[in-house]
């Protein structure tokens, strides 16, 4: 079974090297009912750093284990997300699961993020800041923001989560193969949860020629709790209340206009 972890990169020179550091010191997940662990690559996608990123993730591309995607202007963390994910179809990744650059997210949580989709539960997991771990103290205007976006989020998808705008998701290679991400910017968080919520996959695996279309059921949607180890503006934190705004955009616009 074929991991990929993938790492949009944008202006986190200061951060890369002790993330990368952190990603490899955790091993692969065992692999369900084997006594082997899940293949697995790195791809780093860097979005038109000017602070040396770009350098870096070219050096660690060059590496076993590692693939590394430049684009040449910055585009936006979505766009980054269309490539790396995009990526990992083509190196034919049975999961794929996004860890951000900048260490607010902890990579030692990834075995307990992919254990829904190893163990055959789920086809989507989709993390929470909220339900249990623990969670640096920031903004407080933030915290309502989100609750505002994902309470809105769910009125539209019919989903009871609890933080939309995590960035720690996880994917089956069946679902992450339906999703065209269009949204250049932090817009793509909410722009996934309402094409997940609308996923229908088949209940076989793989059908013949010759017999009748696959049934068909919803993606099975899994929320985990995930530590979070918030920045401020000052440490680099990008996310403006613009974003805020267009998030509502996105939700309206992926879940009632598609």
């Amino acid at each position: 079974m074929h991991l990929v972890v993938v790492i949009p990169v944008y202006n986190e020179a200061a951060t890369l090297h002790e993330l990368i550091k952190r990603v490899c010191a955790v091993p692969p997940p065992p692999i369900p009912k084997t006594d082997r662990r899940c293949s697995r690559t790195i791809i780093l996608i860097d979005d038109g750093s000017t602070d040396g990123s770009t350098d870096m993730v070219r050096a660690l591309g060059e590496q076993p284990g590692f693939d590394a995607q430049v684009h040449e202007r910055n585009r936006g963390k979505g766009a980054a997300l269309s490539t790396g994910l995009t990526r990992a179809l083509e190196l034919n990744a049975d999961i794929a699961i996004v860890q951000d650059a900048d260490l607010e997210y902890d990579p030692a949580e990834h075995d307990a993020v992919l254990r829904p989709i190893l163990d055959g539960r789920a086809d989507v997991v989709i993390g929470s800041r909220f339900i249990g771990q623990t969670h640096r103290v920031l903004y407080f205007w933030h915290s309502i923001a989100n609750r505002a976006i994902t309470l809105f989020s769910n009125m539209l998808t019919n989903l009871n989560l609890t933080d939309v705008e995590c960035c720690f998701k996880a994917f089956h290679r069946d679902a992450l193969a339906q999703i065209t991400i269009k949204e250049p910017r932090f817009g793509v968080e909410p722009e996934l949860v309402a094409k997940v919520s609308r996923l229908r996959l088949p209940v076989e695996a793989e059908t013949s020629e010759e017999s009748p279309p696959p049934k068909l059921r919803p993606a099975r949607i899994y929320e985990v709790p995930v530590s979070y180890s918030g920045r401020t503006y000052d440490e680099g934190k990008k996310i403006t209340w613009r974003d805020g705004v267009s998030a509502l955009r996105c939700i309206l616009k992926y879940n009632l206009f598609r």
